[in-house]
């Protein structure tokens, strides 16, 4: 299998920042990692694996950079405030320095996001703030709420962060009209921590008749990687 691994200077974060690339061509599928993950976390547990037969016959290319998780919204040492900022700083960065370089290695029209876990939530928020990039959104075991980061802060900017809030009040038709074209999947399963959040924001979709698809996995299934690799394996 083709490995790429890069690691550059990013002038959002102001500091360096590394990621990998697995494959040649092939639909681009953008991975955010678990709480706190590292870009090596989807080869290290056994996703690039799953994912390597359509990997290697050029059908998908995965794209896995880092996360500043211990620098935004878990970074207790810090305020609240400072949290929200450089979540926006590390958006800017995937928006405005990793996406030139993904459009640059793969020129398809499509792009994927996924997730697993505290990624789940980072490619629907990501995707439903961005749906003029985003073509297909898969949420693995996601967790949606970041109130629990916030110790009671809130502001404009948690808010547009936060998408069982800005989704409910959402009415403008450039935004709702793309997610109704966007494939959404938000899977979980019968014994996962997130269900009750998976199965909210799929009410929230549904109120909004955006399409999507909630995958609950009746089969004993917890909040864990042998569930989310076999999720890998049925969704791309």
């Amino acid at each position: 299998m083709h490995r790429e691994y890069h690691k550059g200077y990013s002038h959002e974060l102001h500091r360096d920042m590394e990621y990998l690339v697995f494959g040649n061509a092939g639909k681009p599928l953008l991975v955010f990692p678990t709480s706190m993950g590292k870009f090596f976390e989807y080869e290290d547990r056994g996703m690039i694996g799953v994912l390597a037969p359509k990997i290697d016959r050029g059908e998908l290319q995965v794209f896995c950079p880092d996360a500043v998780d211990t620098e935004s919204w878990y970074n207790k040492g810090t305020h609240p405030r400072q949290r929200v900022l450089r979540h926006l700083q590390y958006e800017r960065y995937i928006l405005h320095e990793f996406m030139p370089f993904v459009r640059w290695k793969n020129s398809a029209g499509q792009l994927a996001v996924t997730g697993c876990s505290f990624g789940g939530y980072q490619a629907v928020n990501f995707s439903l703030k961005h749906p003029d990039i985003v073509t297909h959104c898969v949420s693995m075991s996601g967790a949606f709420d970041i109130h629990q980061f916030l110790d009671g802060y809130y502001d404009n900017d948690c808010y547009f962060n936060n998408p069982p809030d800005y989704i409910p009040n959402l009415t403008d038709d450039w935004f709702l009209s793309r997610y109704r074209q966007m494939k959404i999947v938000l899977g979980s399963a019968d014994w996962d921590i997130c269900l009750d959040q998976n199965v909210k924001l799929s009410a929230i979709l549904n109120n909004k008749a955006i399409s999507h698809w909630l995958d609950v996995w009746n089969d004993n299934s917890k909040h864990d990687w042998p569930l989310w690799l076999r999720m890998a394996e049925k969704y791309f």
